[in-house]
């Protein structure tokens, strides 16, 4: 029998966030329990409570993972699109995918139902600190930086709320499955003209 090898607490906890990410997208927030990302990683279920404490412990380190990996990349496509070199689409599909394909939706609202609801803080606190990096530029520029943190409520509760209802509404309404992602757009494109605007 071979034998594993030995993680360091980090790599350890990266791991299990990453089979808990996995389980996340493939089955849903309910899969995303102690014994199912134990047996994903080879380990035990007392080295995961050793970790994370317990299930709830573990949702909320996975919605801090999955915040602060979205939001970081989020950044890094406003900072290409403020080079010239993306665009406010790549923002908003990444905004939306997020929620969508990655499962922050799903994870946010099945913390709810369940009352873990202080694990939401994680999502909120990184978004908050995205918005604060993003923002004294342009309040530095133009004084905007409550018009920032506007849009991006807007834009992440049109991205929760597509990724919940969204296709089913959009089609019930006659409207192309996308048709959030496209107000979320015009909204983000407004906004930038808006801030890019002389004087």
């Amino acid at each position: 029998m071979a034998s594993r090898k030995r993680l360091s607490p980090e790599e350890s906890r990266k791991t299990a966030l990453e089979a808990a990410r996995g389980l996340l997208i493939e089955a849903g927030p309910q899969a995303v329990t102690l014994k199912a990302v134990s047996a994903r990683v080879g380990r035990t279920h007392a080295n995961l409570l050793h970790h994370f404490g317990s299930a709830a412990g573990l949702q909320k380190e996975l919605a801090r993972h999955l915040a602060e990996t979205v939001c970081e990349t989020i950044k890094e496509a406003v900072q290409a699109s403020r080079a010239g070199l993306g665009s406010p689409r790549e923002v908003v599909d990444l905004a939306f995918d997020a929620f969508d394909k990655e499962g922050a939706g799903a994870l946010a609202s099945w913390m709810i139902l369940t009352g873990n609801e202080d694990a939401l803080s994680p999502i909120v606190e990184t978004i908050h600190q995205l918005v604060d990096e993003i923002a004294p530029n342009e309040a530095a520029a133009h004084g905007k930086v409550t018009h920032v943190h506007e849009e991006t409520l807007a834009l992440v509760l049109l991205a929760m709320g597509d990724a919940l209802i969204g296709k089913a509404l959009a089609r019930s309404l006659g409207l192309p499955e996308a048709a959030a992602r496209d107000r979320a757009l015009v909204m983000l494109e407004r906004s930038l003209a808006l801030i890019n605007q002389p004087g």
